[in-house]
């Protein structure tokens, strides 16, 4: 664990000086945030309105839509309710300075999604950063897939903003990935995760894969992560990283798993049909998503998750998807 440098010192209710606006909590006895913008359409608060409904608790997360982060912060720590918050883009790099540790997966990836509290040795309430994104994806695999057949074995991701960061760590360190290919559209946004990576001393491994000639030199990837958004190929780049990535999809034998994160507005996106038409077992976005919210809940409420939460929640959360896209 590593105590992150600047950390915001907030007086109590100062925040009523920004232009944060305080979300109305009144019908929740504790309560989680997430905090980003646009975030209208995620599905997290009800992800976690599902959990905590399934302990019996009164407990929910509720969206702080905001430009404002350091006034969403102030409030933050105002906030007797508070059990912590998820945090999205654009603010998954920025809110580092105003927290006062990063664990381990918060440093390795570079980027927070998680803030949950911790008394300090002097009584104090700490305010530690995490990722869960990792877990989230690491989960998606382990609860889908038998055995491990991607260990020792190279992972792709395609992909270079801040998903991939999460996905790299996850692959490698977490699933065993001998290597990582980065497939992506803009080459100064892969250069910038091996920078980051190289500036941690945790490069190894990572190659950017940048014409189709490469793909057919490298030994296939036995497991894959779909981290863009669902589009149809338009620049140079887009079609470059898209045959790329169908070349890969067509080497190799067997079923091999593939993560589409893209689950919305519709899991049904263009690279899980190509997935599914080259044999691969494709396992949904909305998978990864439970998986890191669950891993937050733990945080929040200091409850470990079992085996049958998990389903139970998963089940939940599936059939509301199943709903949603009927209509």
């Amino acid at each position: 664990m590593t105590t992150a440098t600047h950390a915001l010192e907030v007086p109590v209710l100062e925040y009523t000086n920004s232009s944060f606006t305080k979300p109305d909590t009144s019908q929740l006895d504790r309560c989680a945030y997430l905090v980003g913008t646009p975030i209208s359409h995620s599905q997290s608060p009800a992800l976690h309105h599902a959990i905590y409904s399934s302990m019996g608790k009164r407990w929910g997360q509720v969206l702080a839509e905001t430009h404002d982060l350091a006034g969403f912060i102030r409030y933050l720590k105002s906030d007797a309710k508070s059990m912590g918050s998820g945090v999205t883009m654009p603010f998954k790099v920025a809110v580092i300075p105003f927290l006062d540790e990063l664990e381990e997966a918060g440093q390795a990836v570079g980027a927070i999604n998680t803030i949950f509290y911790r008394n300090g040795s002097d009584g104090r309430r700490q305010y530690i950063g995490t990722n869960t994104d990792v877990l989230g994806v690491r989960d998606a695999f382990l609860n889908n897939v038998v055995g491990a057949p991607y260990k020792g074995k190279p992972g792709l991701v395609v992909g270079g903003g801040g998903t991939c960061r999460a996905v790299v760590y996850a692959l490698r360190d977490l699933l065993g990935c001998s290597c990582v290919y980065i497939v992506n559209r803009d080459k100064a946004e892969v250069d910038a995760v091996i920078h980051e990576y190289a500036s941690r001393g945790a490069s190894h491994g990572l190659i950017h894969v940048a014409s189709v000639e490469e793909a057919i030199s490298l030994i296939p990837p036995a497991i894959i992560v779909s981290a863009v958004p669902d589009f149809q190929p338009k620049t140079a780049g887009e079609v470059v990283a898209r045959q790329i990535l169908e070349t890969f999809l067509h080497r190799g034998e067997g079923s091999r798993p593939l993560l589409e994160m893209c689950y919305h507005p519709s899991p049904d996106t263009a690279i899980s049909r190509l997935a599914a038409s080259a044999g691969w077992q494709v396992i949904g976005g909305i998978e990864a998503m439970i998986g890191q919210g669950l891993a937050q809940a733990s945080l929040w409420t200091g409850r470990q998750i079992d085996s049958d939460l998990r389903e139970q929640i998963a089940r939940k959360i599936k059939d509301m998807q199943a709903q949603r896209h009927k209509l």
